[in-house]
This record gives C-alpha cells, structure tokens and sequence, in this order.
C-alpha cells in the first residue's frame, strides 16, 4: 500500500468557510426574520473571537525569526494576506445581508430609528430614558486634554465624537465616550399600532450630546462608533511552583492590555478625527477596517423578540421516558444505559441524578469535571447540596478555559466554601473531558454510576448545543472514569491513563485507538468484509488522522464526515476508489457532537466523545472516547446520524476550495431537515416506550 501524503486546506481558512456557512444563514429567506438577525451576532462574535486567538497569534508567529519560522507550515504574513483578503469580500457580503434584513424588517413595520428620525413624542421618550437610564452610566473622555491616552477595551464600543462652536470655528474638541454594557442596546420606542419602532444606545447618546456638552460652549456635535479587539492569549508557565491562580490573573489583568488586532470605525467618520485615534491609540495600518454605522453586532443576538408577531414557536425539549420524575434514576441505570441528547432531551435528569445522589444516604462520593458552568449553575448548586449533606465532593475546574477564566475562578471560591474539593486542572494541560462518577455503597458493595458527555454540563447551552450524554452504571466504562480522576488527582501518576482498558484517552490512546480503527476498515474492505467510516466531528485538523482518512478512501472505504467548523481534510481526489461524502450542517442548534462509527465487519464500534480531531485535543488535553456498548442506544445514535447524512435542506458541501455549496436536491426528493427530523425521532421513541410501559 503506497502512501500518498496529503496537503491540507489552511486551518483560518477554513475557519472563515465556516463562518460564511453561518452568513448563508442570515441571508437565507426562508429563516425567520428575528433568527436572521442572530445569525448576523453570531457571525460578527465568531469574528471578533478570531482576531482575538487566531489572528493574534498568526501576528506573534510573523514576528518569529527566520529559523523560527522555517519550522511552520504556513507563511505567516501570507496567511495573514489571505485572511485580511477574505474578511473584506466577507464584511461587504454582511453589509449587504443586514441592508436587505432592514428592508425587510421595515416591510414588516418594524424600523431601526435613528436619533435624526424621532417622532417629537418618542424624542420625549429618548431624553427622558437617557436622563432616568443612560447619564449617570457614561463618563465623556475629553481625550485632548489627556496625557496618556486610555486603552480602549476590548468587547467594548465607542462614540467617538467631535465637537465644534459656530460661534468659534477654530474651537473643536474630541470626546470618547464607552457605551455602557450594563443597558440594553435596543430600546423599543412608543409608537403607532401597527408599527414597532427600535433605537440603538449609541443613538440615545448621539440625541443628547448637546446636553451633555453644551454647557462648555459646544454647538456642533457628531459621533462615530468605534471599537477595537485586543489579543486575548496569554501564557501559562504553570510548574509545581507556580501559582496557577496568580499566574491566571496576572494574564486576564494582562489580556485587557493585549494589542490591538483590529480597528474597526465607522467608514464615514471625519478623517481628521481618524488619524488622531489611530496616532493617540498608536495603530498600525493592517489594524484598520472600515465598517457601517452599527458596531458590535453580536449584540443583534439580543434584539428584542417582542417586536416580532410570527415567530415560530420553539421545541420544547422532550423528557426522557425512563427519566421522568419521580423516579430512582440509579435504579433505572441498574437495568439499561441512557442516552440524552440535547437539546431534543431535556437536561433535567442530569441535574435529577446529582440531587438524587446528595440525599442517598449510600452514596458516598461524588466527582466532576466542569469546564464551563451557567452563570446561575444548578449543576454546581447540585454539588454543593451533596457537600452539606456530608458527601466527599470532587469537581475538577479548568480554570483555563478561554474567556471563562474569571467565572471558574468565582465558582472555584464559592464551591470550596461549601466544602467541594476542588482541583484545578493539571500543568500545561488542559482538563476538556466531560465526565461525571457517583459512588455508592449498599450492603458492603460498592457500585457506581456515572454520565459521559460530547458537550459541557451547562444548562443554558444544552437548549441550543446538539451534544450526547451517555448515564451509564456500567462496570468496565467506569472503572475507566475512576482512573481518570485518580489521574486528575494525581496527575504525577500517568500509571492512571495507561491503565484505562476501554476508554481511549487523550494524550495517550486516542490518537492511535482512531487511526487503527481506521485501518482495520482498510483490511476489512480488502477483505471484502463490511466497511466504512462515519465521523462527526467540529474540528477536523490532525495531519495524521487525515492522512488515514485519505488512505481509505483511496483504499475504497466508504466514509462520510459531517463537520461543523474546520476541516483541512481534501475531500476530493482522483486517486479516491470511493468519493468521501463530506458535509457541514449549519442550522439553529449548534451541531457540537463528536460521534464516531466504524462498521468493523457488520458489528458496529461506535464513540461519542467531547475531542475534536485536533492537535490541541490528542496531545494537549485530557480528553475521553467512550464506546457505546448497549445496542439499542448504538442504534439510535447510527439512525442518528444517517439522517444528519441524509440532510438535503442545511448541509453544504465540504470541497476542497470551501464554496459550501448547498447539497442538491432534486424536485421530487423529500426534504429533510435534520434537526427537525432528529427531533420527531426522538419524539416518536419517546411515545413508543410510553406506550409499552403503560401495557
């Protein structure tokens, strides 16, 4: 068997691919008005976050030496080219989606007001708000008059403003003024019945400038919005005498100051007023992007749902027949593993199963993995109601988890006041796995219980993450767990890991448990035995797994792969005996599942696990696979994702230069929506197993 080394597609490249599959979606007429306007949020927050980690690091590798740089595969300055070359071609694609939603918006009467387009009633409404709300929240920067210029901080907006006298042509000043982030930033004005009328913050501010600042002679005011993103990496030197907590504070304190990777101003703003920011702010020129009048479009995530009169009515997550309260869910689990899936399934039984365990008198201990918590975590508030009710608590806490540094650290404090042993992640890895083991002790016999995610335990985001949980009392499965936090506890003892006999464990097994997974499809098609290959996956990067992946397409595996964010895989070859089927699902719920399934001679293996096919993951995470081992929840999530497959409404095209084109479907093919589809599955079992339990 030769071996063809593959190139790659670019890692930001592909990225971008992605969120232009989000754009697709904002521009998309057959999307509600008001999931149109999220989708532009959520497209402008993927941005903002990409020049934050990635570009910011891209810049960081540009100022590498010579010999440095020799060792990357990718030019820094030339990606950096093509990422600047696709965010312009992309920024005028948004501007021209949101001028279209508006136009739309006002064909449903709804209208986005400025400030110079008040009715004298609702400029009534909007001197009174910025007088009850608005004056005491803002501190105007006479930024002239200023030695030191402040840094603006990131995720932040600015009005910049000149102001002028017509009685003194030569007195003008500039002002910076922060929006504050505690208000809203739509507010729905009075107005006539049949029409729904919105200002903007910066438009409240903007319709009193004069009040704000006539009292020192100014007559004249203008305002532009701008904002900039800061580099949001930092480093860990973390060793046995390092500080963790210290060094973590030391670098969100030192994120807040990171440098500036963008610019982004108002296109029409005064030039004069343009090149004193850039001089005062100290930016250089690949820093610049010109934008519309509107900034932070994440925001646009928030509008105001009231406005709306049709939206369609959401879901409502499905409670899990065998789950339902009141039960004993550890006795449920004695007999049969349970799979939830969000959001279709409810998150309830997890929060149920924790409660359970704080009042069994039996269970004796309780561990957790956390990586990101709700704000208001009832999880965490779980856990806490164990600790008082005498149980020996454990929740690992990765205080390095990107942009939720600050509220592990509060939930680190709070848990350890309740009397939750908290730990706090390993050095120079990450703790991703997703991963929960309550022991329990009846008539001198321990048993355990436990639960396996692909997602986070957070129960905000399981209504709009479509992730796996597998609850499981299974012996073998949780033995594995056991280990992994006695690894966690004592992560000097790799002994731990090593000794895991059914989960393949990150950053030992899964790389090479995948990869001979992967190459026992190839003997089995050469063999003439059943094959294939199906992967779910957000990320697909690893150099290696793909270069498997190509070899058993070239081998004549079949093999299909559903991915949501990156893929660097070239998914098509002439050299391919069978054409890899690749497709991306963009749709209302966040595809976040990584499922994986091998067709192993006619008896199926099939994971789930929280790893994407990154570097990152295999090597630099604690991260867990585990094997769907009951066969009846094997098949479901088999059924599962053959619809994910057979999707022909969402799912774009993975190609080798990224067009996402749509999945073509001919005239006479049944649509499927996925999501939809996966929804009534779910809901039909559900009604099933209530029937056979109610006989």
């Amino acid at each position: 068997m030769s071996r063809k080394k593959p190139s790659s597609i670019i890692r930001d490249i592909s990225w971008m691919s992605f969120n232009a599959r989000v754009m697709q979606e904002a521009k998309d007429p057959s999307v509600s008005l008001f999931d149109r306007l999220k989708f532009l949020g959520i497209f402008s927050n993927n941005l903002d976050e990409f020049f934050r980690v990635r570009v910011a690091s891209i810049r960081r590798m540009a100022l590498l030496s010579k010999v440095a740089k020799a060792n990357l595969e990718e030019d820094p300055a030339k990606t950096l080219d093509k990422i600047m070359s696709v965010v312009w071609e992309q920024n005028k694609d948004f501007d021209k989606a949101f001028a279209v939603i508006i136009s739309e918006l006002e064909k449903n009467n709804i209208f986005l007001k400025t400030e110079k387009q008040l009715t004298k009633d609702q400029l009534q409404f909007v001197r009174n708000y910025y007088n009850d709300h608005v004056r005491t929240q803002i501190v105007p920067l006479m930024i002239e008059s200023i030695p030191q210029m402040p840094l603006l901080r990131d995720k932040s907006i600015y009005l910049a403003c000149m102001l002028g006298s017509t009685q003194n042509p030569m007195m003008h000043r500039y002002s910076l003024i922060e929006l504050p982030s505690e208000l809203p930033r739509f507010v729905v004005l009075p107005s006539r019945k049949e029409q729904k009328d919105i200002i903007l913050l910066e438009d409240i501010i903007r319709a009193n400038l004069q009040q704000l600042f006539s009292a020192f002679g100014f007559d004249q005011f203008v305002g532009y919005i701008v904002k900039v993103t800061r580099d949001a990496e930092f480093d860990f030197d973390v060793d046995e005498n390092t500080d963790l907590i210290t060094n973590l504070e030391k670098g969100i304190k030192g994120r807040k100051k990171g440098k500036a990777t963008r610019f982004v101003y108002d296109k029409s703003i005064d030039k004069i007023l343009l090149e004193y920011l850039v001089k005062r702010l100290h930016l250089k020129k690949d820093n610049l992007v010109p934008g519309g009048r509107i900034h932070n479009f994440k925001d646009f995530m928030n509008f105001p749902s009231s406005v709306f009169s049709n939206l369609p009515p959401k879901q409502e997550p499905l409670l899990h027949p065998e789950l339902i309260q009141p039960t004993r869910i550890m006795e449920v689990l004695n007999k049969k593993d349970v799979m939830l899936s969000f959001p279709y399934h409810s998150f309830d039984p997890l929060i149920d199963l924790l409660r359970e365990a704080a009042i069994d008198p039996n269970v004796e201990s309780i561990k957790m993995t956390c990586y990101r918590l709700a704000k208001k975590s009832q999880i965490a508030n779980a856990l806490v109601n164990a600790a008082r009710n005498g149980k020996k608590v454990t929740a690992v806490l990765e205080l390095r988890a990107r942009f939720d540094e600050e509220a592990n650290l509060k939930w680190k404090e709070k848990l350890e006041e309740e009397g939750v042993t908290v730990i706090l992640g390993i050095p120079n890895m990450k703790v991703h796995a997703k991963l929960c083991l309550i022991r329990k002790k009846e008539f001198s016999k321990t048993k355990q219980y436990g639960f396996i995610s692909t997602g986070n335990f957070n129960e905000v985001t399981s209504n709009f993450y479509g992730d796996h949980c597998l609850l499981t009392s299974n012996r073998m499965i949780l033995a594995d767990v056991g280990r992994v936090f006695n690894y966690l506890e004592q992560p000097q003892k790799l002994a731990f890991l090593k000794s895991c006999k059914t989960l393949p464990v990150s950053p030992l097994t899964m790389r090479s448990t995948f990869l001979d997974l992967i190459d026992k499809e190839i003997r089995n098609h050469k063999a003439k035995k059943p094959s294939g290959i199906t992967i779910k996956l957000n990320s697909l990067v690893d150099k290696l797994l793909m270069e498997h992946l190509t070899l058993a397409a070239q081998a004549g595996v079949k093999v299909q792969i559903i991915i949501r964010g990156i893929c660097c895989l070239l998914t098509e070859d002439k050299s391919f005996k069978t054409p890899i089927k690749a497709i991306s699902i963009v749709d209302e719920y966040l595809e976040h599942a990584r499922v994986f399934i091998f067709e192993h001679a006619g008896d199926p293996k099939v994971f789930i696990s929280s790893a994407d096919w990154m570097v990152r993951n295999l090597d630099h995470r604690v991260e867990v696979a585990c094997p769907i081992l009951d066969k009846e929840i094997r098949q479901d999530l088999i059924n599962v994702m053959h619809l994910q497959l057979a999707e022909n409404d969402k799912a774009r095209i993975l190609d080798n230069h990224q067009k996402n084109e749509y999945v073509p479907r001919k005239a006479t093919e049944k649509l499927i929506r996925s999501q939809h589809e996966i929804y009534n599955y779910w809901k039909d079992k559900a009604s099933a197993l209530l029937e056979q339990k109610e006989k």
